[in-house]
């Protein structure tokens, strides 16, 4: 089954346009689509953190519910036949809740990409990076 198209917003005009709270999780989407397997392991793990149980059964027909069961009182450890399933959209709404829930999450997604290697030359995660640190500064007193 073939992913569904997600919007691309790789162009910083047009995520400037769009504001970060539109942006960001299109642009965490599109850089999961550029990602090698385990850097998308990586990404998904982080954006569960926060979320709780019903959270994450409300998210994408529960199929990140499905992953924290499995490692029921742990972190979530996501195997990459846990994002075989994963489409750009259930990265969307992900995201979108685990900024409701800890934009600080969100944020220190940045931190994640500048260490990857395999992500830092993609035109989508040097956006998104920009994004997540100008919002972080924004919130400092």
């Amino acid at each position: 089954m073939a992913n569904p198209p997600s919007p691309s917003i790789a162009d910083p005009q047009a995520a400037a346009e769009l504001g970060s709270e539109t942006a960001i999780p299109i642009l965490v989407a599109e850089v999961f689509e550029e990602a090698p397997p385990s850097e998308r392991c990586s990404l998904v793990e982080a954006l569960m953190r926060p979320l709780g149980v019903l959270s994450l059964v409300a998210i994408a027909n529960g199929i990140f519910a499905k992953i924290r069961f499995r490692n029921a009182g742990q972190d979530p450890h996501v195997r990459l036949e846990d994002i075989q399933n994963v489409h750009t959209t259930d990265v969307i709404a992900l995201v979108q809740h685990a900024q409701q829930v800890s934009v600080e999450t969100v944020d220190g997604l940045a931190q994640l990409l500048l260490s990857s290697g395999g992500l830092t030359g993609s035109a989508a995660a040097t956006v998104l990076i920009a994004l997540l640190v100008k919002r972080a500064r924004s919130r400092l007193p």
